[in-house]
């Protein structure tokens, strides 16, 4: 399941923090000298007799949303004549400010050297950001969730387009947005409520969605993403990740080096004396924001914050975007979130069809200190979506939510129910999941994946196959999937049957069973692509004679402790045959084995804490965790048990950790080690993961053939750093481009007992790494927005046959 927040913005944003029911009045604007006619930034404009407000951008722009404006907005500057303007409630509206310099005669000025007022101010709010963060706090609160996502871009050529003539009615609910005039038609709007509790120390959150909504959609698996568990920016985080870009917050240990601060106003705000200040970056294409936040004079807490992510960042499809915060006193000495907002423009370009994507998160009922709930501390997952959540009535709604829907926002739940009910919608929809799940769905069944339909390979020559799966329509509980494949030059048909029955989705309990007679890769990373990809078939870099006939029956249950923590007890009978090419030699006396039988009964370990993730029917999708996930794995092969030919234990231990390293990207760690006791055949060694394709395969050693090195013990290590754009962005002619570097450096040490050696013939060119095997690399991705390419080389083992020292991989990925 994919999301996209599409979230935009070309001038400053400001919003309204109010709690109150009414339209949204939207005003954009653009304040100038009445004189010079020069636009004028950093004026604060204001909605009279209230602390709603903004200043203007470098430009001179700006914006203003609220639910409860009044009918005048206030601007003024230093050294200008105040100025106010009359605007219209309920509506959006474009306006243009002269404002008039003021003359005024000054005494004598004293300059003396020293640091200026605003950076005095950001060395307390640095000083006092651990009293003031509310993540070092313990709390439970009802947190109100609210997303909204539109079309952009909307045009006449759009709207007379012939293949919508079904959908007419739709563009009576087009609205233009406040922060960047671009016309838009809401297709999406979700709400929901929640009980969340938070402990600092021990870190833990549990969250409990007590009612959610969804315009055309009644999923508890969606359901799961509206709630707060997967939303916020904190501003007091040295970075702020947006997607996988570190921003340097404004209030960071560091922003002194990242950011020029001016001290621009000081007035009372909840009866506490408070100053805002306003940031710019330093440098262009930094990773960093621009905006104004207000922060109390005694706790040097922040009070309100808006910031805009500055121009010609490095962010991919991602136009503009603005967060906002508003907080509010809760005791003498501490301030609590209140309501947050962001707000993204997702397009290709400025002038492409896109999307917006909106988000409100408002706060209350905080209590600190608190203790979980029993039953809330032993909940098994962090989150959870109470019995009844997606049927609360429209009555119900109108008394939970903070602040009442605008009309417009309240008929995006009847026009989706309106579009879903014509075909032609339906019949995109059903190409749009083809396209992104790779299945087309028919009635109970699901046909695919299609990338696998037609393929070739030396071994079977032309490859057809038909494949495809029960859909949640037949079954939300248990699925059956099948396939059925033959190659015009072996002549023989494969196939397989399997089945997996959904014990509980949340947590995760699973029974699995599956058999298969088809051809396969051994040594094959599990991220590479299948031999039956077609991509496969025209990246290969090498005609590829080693695959081989492998029956496999495998069933295993699987079963999730709590988040994080899960077992999976597997049981493998596995039949393997030779090939011309890879034949299975006895040393003994020269004789053939027909093939290569082996039983065994794996239990798997897997723990990452603090894991975030998406569950849909069948499946779990892990979205990471900032910590590393750690897999253990035990087998066990009895000689005898179901035929199994071998007697040996094998352990595998799998380290994985992706982590930020602000300001200069991130970085993925990988250490994979194994121990195999006990006589083995080669095919049942570890087969280190070749890459004979010019696909870019991180799992794997992209310079090493398949069939190369194999090992009974090893230990490999992979880094990966993404300097996301870090030096290449101080290059005038390149930051344009927005490529950014990568590097990588691979190293594998491993052995083979002598008694392994002993058992079938190596094939040519297999043999042991106990020198080490070591691969770097210097790549540049996000060329195109969706390619990269990396330069390989190999610095060992250069006497192998057959082996390239130097090479180019080539990957698609869609990053941000």
């Amino acid at each position: 399941m994919k999301r996209f927040f599409s979230v935009s913005i070309t001038v400053f944003f400001s919003v309204s923090f109010a709690f109150s029911q009414g339209q949204l009045t939207k005003i954009r604007g653009k304040v100038i000298d009445a004189q010079t006619k020069e636009p004028l930034p950093y004026v604060n404009i204001t909605f009279k007799n209230t602390t709603q407000g903004t200043i203007t951008s470098d430009k001179g722009e700006f914006f203003l949303e609220s639910r409860t404006a009044t009918d005048t907005i206030v601007v003024s500057f230093v050294g200008y004549k105040p100025a106010t303007l009359r605007i219209r409630k309920g509506v959006y509206q474009e306006v243009s400010v002269d404002l008039e310099p003021e003359l005024i005669e000054l005494e004598a000025v004293v300059v003396k050297p020293g640091e200026s007022q605003a950076n005095r101010i950001i060395r307390n709010i640095i000083k006092n950001k651990d009293r003031n963060n509310p993540a070092n706090l313990t709390y439970s609160c009802k947190s109100y969730n609210k997303i909204q996502i539109d079309i952009n871009n909307i045009d006449n050529d759009i709207k007379n387009s012939k293949l919508l003539n079904q959908f007419q009615f739709i563009w009576d609910y087009v609205d233009t947005n406040a922060v960047t005039g671009k016309s838009y038609l809401p297709i999406f709007i979700t709400e929901s409520l929640s009980d969340y509790y938070y402990s600092a120390n021990p870190k833990m959150e549990k969250e409990i969605i007590k009612a959610t909504k969804m315009s055309g959609v009644n999923n508890e698996s969606v359901a799961q993403f509206t709630g707060k568990i997967y939303q916020g920016i904190n501003i007091y985080d040295n970075y702020i990740n947006i997607f996988d870009q570190g921003l340097v917050s404004p209030i960071s240990n560091s922003g002194l080096l990242f950011y020029k601060y001016i001290l621009l106003d000081s007035m009372y705000i909840d009866n506490r004396w408070c100053y805002q200040i306003t940031f710019r970056p330093r440098r262009k294409m930094e990773p960093t924001f621009t905006g104004d936040f207000w922060v109390n004079d005694s706790t040097w807490a922040v009070v309100k914050a808006q910031i805009r992510v500055s121009d010609m960042v490095n962010l991919n499809f991602v136009n503009d975007m603005v967060a906002t915060a508003e907080f509010m006193p809760i005791n003498d000495t501490l301030w609590f979130p209140k309501q947050m907002t962001l707000f993204v423009d997702f397009n290709l370009t400025d002038k492409t069809t896109g999307f917006f994507g909106h988000r409100t998160t408002s706060y209350s009922d905080v209590e600190l200190f608190v203790q979980f709930p029993g039953d809330v501390a032993e909940m098994p997952t962090n989150l959870k979506v109470e019995e009844g959540a997606l049927d609360k009535s429209k009555e119900y709604w109108a008394q939970a939510r903070p602040f009442e829907l605008t009309p417009r926002e309240a008929n995006i739940y009847q026009m989706v129910d309106s579009v879903q009910q014509i075909p032609m919608y339906k019949t995109f929809i059903d190409i749009v999941n083809m396209f992104v799940n790779y299945y087309y769905v028919v009635g109970y069944w699901e046909i695919g994946p299609y990338y696998q339909t037609y393929s070739f390979n030396e071994i079977e020559g032309n490859r057809f196959k038909i494949s495809g799966r029960t859909s949640n329509e037949f079954s939300k509980k248990i699925m059956f999937d099948a396939f059925l494949a033959y190659g015009d030059k072996d002549n023989r048909f494969k196939w397989g049957l399997g089945s997996i029955y959904m014990i509980n989705k949340n947590p995760r309990e699973a029974l699995r069973i599956s058999y298969k007679s088809d051809i396969e890769q051994l040594g094959q990373s599990p991220n590479a692509l299948t031999e039956d990809n077609i991509l496969t078939s025209f990246l290969r870099r090498n005609p590829n004679y080693k695959l081989t006939l492998v029956k496999d029956f495998t069933a295993y249950y699987e079963k999730e402790w709590f988040v994080g923590l899960s077992n999976k007890v597997t049981f493998s009978h596995r039949i393997i045959y030779p090939t011309e090419f890879i034949p299975f030699t006895q040393v003994v006396d020269g004789s053939d084995l027909k093939s290569i039988t082996s039983a065994t009964i794996t239990l798997n370990t897997r723990w990452i804490k603090n894991e975030q993730f998406v569950s849909g029917e069948f499946e779990k999708v892990s979205l990471g965790s900032t910590w590393p996930e750690v897999n253990f794995d035990v087998t066990k092969s009895i000689k005898g048990f179901a035929g199994s030919e071998y007697d040996f234990w094998k352990l595998h231990l799998n380290y994985y950790h992706k982590f930020n390293v602000n300001p200069i990207g991130y970085a993925r760690l990988i250490v994979d080690a194994g121990k195999i006791f006990g006589k083995v055949p080669y095919p049942l060694l570890q087969l280190h993961e070749g890459n004979e394709t010019y696909a870019f395969d991180r799992y794997a050693f992209n310079m090493m053939n398949y069939y190369e090195f194999a090992s009974d013990q090893y230990v490999s290590l992979y880094y990966e750093h993404h300097f996301q754009g870090f030096f290449l962005n101080h290059f005038p002619l390149l930051r344009r481009l927005k490529w950014r570097e990568v590097v990588t450096a691979k190293y594998l040490i491993g052995s083979i007992n002598d008694e392994n050696f002993e058992v079938l013939k190596f094939p040519v060119g297999l043999g042991e790494v106990s020198k080490p095997y070591m691969e770097v690399g210097v790549g540049v991705e996000n060329i195109f927005k969706i390619v990269r390419v990396d330069a390989l080389w190999r610095l060992s083992h250069l006497d192998n046959p057959d082996i390239q020292p130097f090479g180019v991989r080539v990957g698609l990925q869609i990053i941000f």
